[in-house]
């Protein structure tokens, strides 16, 4: 076969740049699964931060939906002089649940900032690349 390729420089000349648009396309496509694979890595990390903050909040925040449904069946029966007083009890939260709350409202603010700097990370290489092409 090559000695009908060096017959012909035309079928040559033509041979060679099929082979450099095969390379160009092969570069091409190793370009874009990359940058697809960086998004998809970038969009699990928002995604992993968002859900572990969902779960640490609705964790740490179910004492306060028990409380509250506890008053209004409280209310909502003949209050007595003992039940009243547990009702007050109750609404000063303890200290454990104050620093539940306090390591729920960090770890949430925690993340967040981790998820904001993922995605403005994100949209720079995005706005870098558009303005590349």
């Amino acid at each position: 076969m090559e000695l009908l390729e060096t017959q012909n420089p035309e079928r040559k000349k033509l041979l060679e740049t099929s082979e450099r648009h095969k390379r160009e396309l092969e570069k091409e496509v190793k370009h874009v699964s990359e940058r697809t694979e960086k998004v998809l890595k970038n969009a699990l990390v928002i995604g992993g931060a968002l859900a572990v903050t969902y779960l640490l909040v609705s964790q740490l925040g179910s004492g306060k939906k028990k409380k509250k449904s506890a008053k209004v069946r409280l209310q909502a029966a003949p209050v007595a002089s003992s039940q009243s007083a547990a009702e007050e009890e109750d609404e000063t939260p303890s200290a454990f649940a104050s620093i539940g709350t306090k390591i729920a409202d960090t770890a949430t603010v925690m993340l967040l900032d981790m998820a904001k700097e993922a995605l403005t990370e994100f949209l720079k290489t995005r706005k870098k690349e558009n303005a590349d092409s």
